[in-house]
């Protein structure tokens, strides 16, 4: 049975969606000032093997991310260019959906922008204020954290102890507006002329960061929904208080199960890699340097609770080992060209047993580092057997078949290589050879091989030309 740990108990629990077959599953988006770089790709791959895993397994995801594509980041950034907020949204989410692409990670179901749901977010925050959880003050509303009586449950932190911090943080103009100094905003008042603005029943303003996900989350996969996901230097203050709002609106448990992700740390220190430290790596410089395929299967083959290592000596060991595997599937496929129509149960019967293994390591909290031994030993059976005299194409199919499945829920997709001019012609050789022997079964396999590369011959009288089938 599949075991989720849940940060909310802090221990590993068998999974139950709320609809059988079916799961709903809300991941944190980026805030689309600048590129994604690999600590946030870390959580975008990262969720996305997991989906994909949920899918292997039989269940069918609606997996929603957010844009936040309003924030004082973005005000600044823009200001700074001379561009407007949404200007710079949409050039930073086209480079998301393009730096992700090559990573090869699957489309959301939703990708729901925090400005396309202004009216909700307003809808949802009066709601708070009319139940007494939250205050309007010269514009701005806040919420009242001590009036949830749960408040730090998911990141098991004192809300005593969290009240002198937030008080050391805080500027005395916010502080003095505030009924508590560890309260937080839902809606800011705009502050300048030029600062992106909606009407709302407290004036001119914009939503704060953590209403928006509680809001498009709760919109989109109902009150209570199974999953939600994120970096773990999101589980405070972003998810607490998510938590805080959605179960005040709502009055129902918000999520069953709580994942997080651990950080991308770079340097001789394990430093975290981030945008404010300044120490980052964009995914959109990267993949000009190194294969896209080589980065994701870096990201996606270390459990998604552990850190990841950045250096150029780990991606060049994701890339060897990479190698291998994909050494692995052209020997295989370089076989169907002799391959016999039988096939071999014993071989058949070692596949099975170790898709068995595969699915209880992953079944282990998606445990992909385990995961990957089992698909390391695939790889090995399918060189030995291809290594024989003779094979069988049945069971040259079954290995195939479970081998790429299994890579793909890792992102994984080897395509085959074109065929060199200098292969093509080796073949056509062969192939007069065959028909020079009477041998017109082999002569008609080598042009159907051929073919399926998109190769097309033309016998003539000065012999055989060939072109690719464009």
């Amino acid at each position: 049975m599949l075991q989720l740990f849940n940060t909310l108990t802090r221990q590993k629990e068998a999974f139950k969606p709320i609809h059988p077959g079916e799961i709903g599953m809300y991941v944190c988006g980026p805030t689309v000032y600048n590129y994604i770089h690999i600590g946030n790709a870390r959580s975008v791959v990262a969720f996305d093997t997991i989906r994909r895993y949920f899918e292997y397994s039989g269940y069918k995801v609606k997996y929603v991310s957010n844009f936040t594509d309003v924030d004082d980041k973005m005000i600044n950034t823009a200001r700074d260019e001379g561009i407007t907020v949404p200007e710079l949204a949409d050039r930073y989410i086209q480079a998301f959906m393009e730096d992700t692409k090559a990573l090869n990670v699957e489309p959301a179901t939703l990708n729901p922008r925090a400005t396309e749901n202004i009216p909700d977010i307003i809808q949802f925050i009066q709601g708070l204020i009319d139940k007494g959880y939250a205050y309007a003050v010269d514009g701005d509303v806040y919420y009242h954290t001590r009036k949830f009586a749960d408040y730090g449950k998911l990141s098991d932190q004192n809300i005593d102890e969290l009240e002198q911090g937030a008080s050391m943080h805080t500027n005395n103009e916010e502080t003095e507006r505030k009924q508590d100094p560890i309260d937080f905003a839902l809606w800011k008042a705009q502050k300048q002329p030029d600062e992106i603005a909606w009407q709302s029943p407290w004036g001119m303003g914009r939503p704060g960061w953590h209403i928006e996900c509680s809001v498009m989350s709760t919109k989109y996969l109902g009150a209570t929904f199974d999953i939600h996901g994120g970096g773990e230097d999101l589980e405070f203050p972003h998810h607490e208080n998510e938590i805080a709002q959605s179960e005040a609106e709502t009055g129902q448990t918000f999520v069953h199960y709580w994942m997080h992700n651990g950080f991308v740390t770079i340097g001789d220190d394990d430093q975290k890699m981030s945008k404010s430290l300044g120490n980052f790596v964009t995914v959109h410089d990267l993949v000009k340097k190194v294969d896209p395929q080589v980065l994701r299967f870096f990201i996606a083959t270390t459990q998604y609770r552990k850190p990841i290592r950045y250096s150029e000596q780990t991606l060049n060991e994701a890339a060897i080992n990479l190698n291998r595997l994909k050494t692995a599937y052209n020997n295989l496929m370089y076989r169907y060209r002799d391959a016999q129509d039988a096939d071999n149960t014993t071989i058949d019967q070692q596949v099975q047993d170790l898709e068995a293994q595969f699915k209880t390591a992953m079944d282990d909290d998606i445990n992909v580092q385990n995961g990957m031994t089992v698909i390391y030993e695939l790889a090995k059976l399918i060189n030995n057997y291809v290594a024989q005299d003779k094979v069988a194409k049945q069971t040259l199919d079954t290995l195939k078949d479970t081998y790429t499945r299994l890579l793909s829920i890792f992102g994984v997709t080897f395509a085959q290589k074109q065929l060199l001019d200098r292969d093509i012609e080796k073949m056509i050789h062969e192939r007069n050879e065959a028909r020079a022997n009477h041998d017109y079964a082999r002569s008609d396999e080598l042009r159907d091989l051929l073919k399926d590369e998109g190769i097309i011959l033309e016998d003539t009288p000065q012999g055989t030309r060939w072109h690719r089938d464009e």
